[in-house]
Order: structure tokens, then sequence, then C-alpha cells
């Protein structure tokens, strides 16, 4: 099937295409260098995750416009067998789409019609669930010369055969013994398969990988943060930039926690400059006096770092927060663009990271061309354009007192994929709103493979309204805590418009040639807006949260909309929703084109199951031991829709049974393994009974 349209591209691009198709005899996934740095002339397809080595996530395609978009509808949809996060942005290739959904797993399927090729699943060690500070999501597959690659979230890296889905290679490239993950789309340069990993909040050290796409071989490796000084040079990439200035920048055993600095998503070849572009993380913890002992740069964090992509040598680098404090990270999508400002063409990196800043810097050679706040923000009084190093708040850093910072640790823009059209000059961002108290944590100790801050999360400080009262700080908060589409002119650093929403998370982005801005919500509705005004043109609804980066492509002629459905992640796991109290159901690939004729079938209605019931009694000191344990350990993960909440489950009714769980790992293949590495079995029952005591408070409450 891939014959016939590689032929009407070799018709056209003769030399590139005839390459392409000689990587592989079965003509699936047909692509190597050639062929994807033309990906600008290719608009039929979406061969990487920003479509072209460029990741502008922006399609040419105009046969949907702003005129007829109002006609789309379902071409059909594909159930996947997880109700957990959907993050994937699908790849298409001749006609055959791949892509990743929740636990690793992999899917080929006819990107006209529906039909499921192959599937592919990894096994994944089920307990890795909970080394997933953000659930058990992937964002993608790479495909190259006939192979699909994809990371797994106990860290290996895998090459699957396009045409069957059969494991060609798989590699351990992070040591599993840690708390790594990986939840990122590897990215393919030259043969060489690019590859970060997660972990940084459990206490991990960040790196990125290149391995040969062929053999599955290690080329070469780059470390983001210094290691343990006693253990010497690593043998890596980066040994010779630690050993010149990097590893200058850090002060005390930081080592002991790794240091973080995990590259867990943005990777773009700049094939202009010849230039791998990696997003660096935050550290760990987040506290850089817990982490440094509140010195030191500490380099790489929150960096854009230029590699070699041959060798993986260091060429330059731009740290957006020296001495980053807030879990702000450099990760968030970045962006290739060619602009003219002050007259004059340059060719930039484009990023709005978790800090609040838009950032517009000279991709020659790292130097910050502008930068200003794309949204709300409390920490800095600007980005200093001499030195590129901000104008921070010195409150914000929470040395002496408790401060309400906006954006928090969740940030302005997190992993949803943003998009630039070239059409319009503009940048469409899913940005948000989430202030938090950060308090410096003096009684912070290590807990390997769980949640390391240094930071004490409280209720919001006194100040901040009339009156004072706790319920009015809380009112105050929620009224803060929203997010917003916002359309953002990179030369002009200014918004052009926005739409607001009601609650924070919002999905990725596409821009197209028909002057189209789509993006889904996480209420289930997906949304076509014109690109130029803002102005909602078209929207479908069903029962899914939608978060992930669409696409679009055309195949025989047809243009169709593709976006994964699935609402889960860290906002999925740790935040209540009004339209979603009962969990998830499974996800979905939907698909649309003008005329499609599909249905979806709507869920049969379901209601919360009952809160928790008991007449045990407890004491007000083990209730509030239950508090604190119960904030520090549970609530990231149960305080939301896609994993049992605690208040709700009766496992919390039954003092062995819940030991069971919580103590002995019974679930541990669920992802809820055994916390007896961080708490014993009398703190696990004060915890049991500030479930049991809070069941009965909210059930007080909604009554």
């Amino acid at each position: 099937m891939g014959i016939t349209r590689l032929a009407i591209m070799i018709a056209a691009t003769a030399t590139l295409a005839l390459s392409a198709c000689s990587d592989t005899e079965s003509g699936f996934g047909a692509i190597d260098e050639a062929r994807m740095l033309a990906a600008d002339d290719d608009p039929d397809n979406w061969l990487s995750q920003g479509r072209t080595y460029g990741e502008q996530r922006f399609s040419p395609l105009a046969d949907i416009n702003a005129d007829n978009v109002g006609d789309l509808s379902l071409a059909y949809a594909v159930e996947f067998d997880t109700n957990r996060g959907q993050e994937a942005t699908p790849i298409v290739v001749d006609g055959t789409m791949y892509l990743s959904t929740a636990w690793s797993k992999v899917m080929a399927i006819n990107a006209a019609t529906g039909e499921v090729l192959w599937r592919y699943d990894p096994q994944v060690d089920g307990s890795k669930g909970a080394h997933a500070c953000c659930d058990v999501v992937n964002r993608g597959v790479a495909v190259w010369d006939g192979k699909v690659f994809v990371g797994t979230v106990d860290g290996r890296l895998v090459a699957l055969d396009a045409a069957t889905g059969d494991e060609i290679w798989d590699v351990v490239t992070v040591n599993q013994q840690q708390p790594y993950t990986i939840t990122g789309a590897p990215r393919v340069v030259r043969g060489k398969v690019i590859i970060g990993n997660s972990g940084a909040e459990l206490g991990v050290r960040g790196y990125v990988s290149a391995y040969d796409a062929d053999s599955g071989d290690l080329v070469w490796r780059f470390y983001t943060v210094p290691g343990n000084p006693a253990d010497g040079p690593d043998g890596a990439a980066s040994d010779a930039v630690f050993e010149q200035f990097a590893g200058d920048t850090w002060s005390g055993e930081y080592w002991e926690m790794g240091g973080g600095g995990t590259v867990w998503d943005s990777i773009v070849y700049d094939a202009e400059f010849d230039q791998l572009l990696i997003g660096v993380g935050n550290g760990s913890p987040w506290n850089y006096r817990a982490r440094s002992d509140g010195e030191g740069d500490n380099l790489f964090l929150t960096s854009i770092l230029a590699l070699d992509p041959d060798t993986g040598a260091y060429k330059w680098h731009y740290q957006q927060n020296p001495g980053e404090t807030w879990d702000y990270t450099a990760t968030q999508q970045m962006t290739l663009a060619d602009l003219t400002i002050d007259g004059q063409p340059r060719k930039v990196i484009l990023q709005a990271p978790k800090n609040g800043f838009f950032y517009v810097i000279d991709r020659a050679d790292g130097k910050l061309i502008s930068a200003e706040p794309y949204t709300q923000q409390n920490w800095a009084e600007r980005i200093d354009l001499e030195t590129g190093r901000p104008v921070e708040i010195p409150a914000a850093r929470y040395a002496d007192a408790p401060y309400l910072v906006t954006p928090s640790g969740l940030g302005a823009h997190a992993w949803h994929p943003m998009s630039y059209s070239p059409q319009t000059g503009l940048v469409y961002i899913p940005s948000m709103q989430v202030p938090s108290a950060y308090a410096d944590d003096v009684n912070y100790k290590r807990n390997i493979g769980r949640w390391n801050t240094g930071v004490t999360f409280l209720a919001p400080p006194e100040g901040l309204v009339p009156g004072d009262t706790p319920e009015a700080r809380r009112a105050f908060i929620t009224a803060m805590t929203k997010g917003r589409l916002v359309a953002w002119d990179p030369v002009a650093q200014r918004e052009v418009w926005g739409i607001d929403r009601d609650w924070p998370w919002n999905g990725g982005t596409l821009a197209t040639g028909g002057n189209l801005v789509f993006q889904g919500t996480p209420d289930g509705v997906f949304h076509a807006y014109d690109a130029r005004d803002g102005k909602e043109l078209w929207s479908f609804g069903q029962e899914r949260g939608i978060m992930a980066g669409p696409i679009t492509y055309r195949v025989d002629g047809v243009q169709y909309v593709a976006v994964l459905a699935g609402y889960g992640g860290s906002m999925g796991m740790a935040s209540q929703t009004d339209w979603m109290r009962r969990p998830p159901p499974n996800g979905m690939l939907l698909v649309f084109r003008i005329g499609g004729t599909a249905k979806l079938e709507p869920l049969p209605p379901q209601e919360p199951a009952p809160y928790v019931t008991s007449t045990e009694s407890f004491t007000a000191q083990q209730i509030a031991e239950g508090q604190a344990q119960y904030l520090g350990y549970c609530t990231i993960c149960h305080n939301g829709p896609v994993n049992p909440n605690l208040m709700r489950s009766a496992v919390a009714a039954d003092p062995a049974a819940w030991q069971a769980v919580v103590m002995e790992g019974i679930l541990a293949q669920n992802g809820m393994v055994s916390f007896a590495p961080w708490i014993d079995a009398t703190q696990a029952e004060a915890i049991r009974a500030y479930v049991i005591s809070e069941a009965a408070n909210r059930r007080e409450q909604e009554q």
C-alpha cells in the first residue's frame, strides 16, 4: 500500500524519495536523512514529532480551512486498552500511522481507514509505574529506515520492524535499580536515535544518549549535571565541559540525590547549524539550598544545550534559571524559525518554558535576543538582555519566609505542544496559571525513589486578601488558577489574542495552512479556532479529556486531522475535576475528515464509588500524622480521577487489606509498590485514619 504513494512522491522529488524507499524493502517507515531534511516539501505526511526537524507543528495543508471546517466530522476512532494518560503525537508515513499509548505500547494503523495493522507491548514491569512522576504516559515514537523506535517507562529503547511490529533490538538505557523512567519521544538524526529520561524528583542524574539505529549500540552520552567528584570522569562526551567550567557551578553533596537535570521532552535537530538542541530539566531536589548549599549556577539545569550530533560534544548553552529552585524546566518544546527582528533576518529558537517568559534565542550561538512574560509571573522583574540572566525578586526564593509564587512547579507551560504558524507569524501556547505557596523545608531529608523537593507546600500566606480568613485565601487561589490559549507574536513579544479556561490544563496545539488552530481540552472537547483572531469555528465533544498534540495529514487526496484522547498525566492523578469524578474511560485515537460518517457510542452513566465508611475511632494525633504522610506520599497520585480515590476505596475500611497494599505491595504490578522503604506500619495506619476521617468530612460537605 505504501508503494503507490511513494511512486507519486518519486515523480515529484525523485532522488529524495528513491533514497527513502531504498532503505527498507517493505516500504513501511521509509524515512532517511534526505527525506527528513526535505519534510517541509512533503505536506501529506507527518514524519516526526513536530512534522519536520524544525518542530513547528505547522502543516501547510489547507483542504480543511476556516471556510469549511464546520463540515469536519469523525472519520474513525480506535479505542486503546487502558484509561491511563495519552500524550503521544502520532507519526504518519505514506498512509501508515505509528503511535504509542500509555505503558509504552505501540500501534501501527492504516491512516485512512483506522485498521490496526499491528500492536506491540514491551511488557513493562508494572511496579515501575511508581517511578513515573506524572503517569505512565508516552509522548510518541520515531520512525527511520523501516524501524519504529520507542522509549519505555522502565528505561529501555526498543526498535521495531515498521511493517510487522516485530522487535529488532531492545537496549536498557538507564540503571533500572534507580527511579529512572522514559516518557519522552526519541528523535533520529543521521542514523542515531537520541533519547533522554525522567525522574529528577525521585533522585536521579540526568543525561541524553545517542544509539545506533541499526544495532542499538551506544554511540555517545552527555550528562547534564556533574557526578560525584570522587568517582572521576564518566568517559562521556560531557567530561570536558565539566572539567573546564560547569563542575565549578555546584556545591555541597549534590550527587547524593543525583542532581536532576533530566532530558525528558524537547530534543531538536538544527540542520542549518548542524547541532542538536537539548532542553534540560529541574534540579533534584527542587530547593537550591537543599541541593547545592544555595551556591553556584548549577549547570546545566534549566538550560538549552547545543551539542554536536555525531559526537555529543558541547557547543554552547543558555541557562534560563541559574540556581533553579522552583521546578522550572527548559524541557518545553523548542521551535526553530526564521524571523525578521529589527529589520534583520534572524535564525532563532522559540521557547515558552515553565517560568512564564517567552524566549527568542539566536541559534548560532545561544545568545538571548528577547524575553517577555507570556503569562502572569511574580518571581522576576525582567530578563536582563545583556547578561541573559533574570533579575529576580529576592523574596521569591522563599529563604526567609513563605512565598506565593506563580507560576508554580506545574509551570506556565508544561509538555503540551505549542505550534508556530509562519503564515500568521504567531505561536499558539497552551499556558497555565497555577500559583503555589513555597516555604523552605528546614527538616528536609532525602527519600530516593519518592518525591524530593526540599519545599514545604503551605496554605496561602496571610495578607493576600481583605479579611484574610483561610476560606478567603483558598478562594483567592482558586480564582487565580486557570488556563489560557495564548496566540503570541514572537517578534513584538506580545499577546495577539487569547482564550481563557476555567481549568489550568490545556491541550497541545496544531496550526495549519487553512488558517486554523486545533486544540483539545481536558473536558473532552476538540476545538478549531481561526488562527488569525481566535474565533471558534468548530468543536467536537466526547467523554475523554484531550491533552495530546494534534496532527494533520493527507492520504489519497483526503486531508485528516488526528488526536489522541485520554485524560491523565500529573493533573489526572493529582487534581479533582467537576466533569470527571469517576475513573476515566479507555483512551482513543480520534480521526476527522470533511464528511466523515463515524459515530461514537455514548458511555453508560456511572456514579463514583461511595465514600468509605467506618465505625472506628482515631486520635487527633493519628489523623494529623496521617494527613502529613498522605500529603507527602499519596496525594500526587491519588487526588485525581486516574488512580483510585483513597477516600472512596473499600480497602481503607479493612486494616489488614490496607497494610497488604501499602506495606506489602500486593498491587505492585499495578504501580502501587510497597512503601516500606519510606514509612512504617504505624504511619501507614495513620494515613488510613486520615483517609477515613477525610472521607467523612467530604461526605458531609456534599450532603
